[in-house]
């Protein structure tokens, strides 16, 4: 894992893209605390999704449209 402050990230930022592009995660900091990470593209779904594979996994009450009882505040 590579890390860089803000101000190195913006000087460097072509760099730290082929460091991420090599495969290695990225770390950008400010003030010493982690903000952002930079990764390689990578395509998430790459298997078509398939209607009704979580078929029988969402259960519904009869009640789920039922009016919420009232709160004191």
């Amino acid at each position: 894992m590579a890390v860089f402050n803000m101000r190195e990230a913006k000087v460097h930022f072509p760099d730290l893209l082929e460091i991420a592009l090599s495969g290695e995660e990225v770390v950008i900091t400010k003030a010493g605390k982690p903000v952002a990470r930079l990764l390689p593209y990578s395509e998430i779904n790459t298997v078509p999704r398939q209607p009704g594979n979580d078929k029988g996994k969402v259960i519904i009450q009869p009640n789920f449209d039922k009016p919420l009882r009232e709160f004191n505040r």
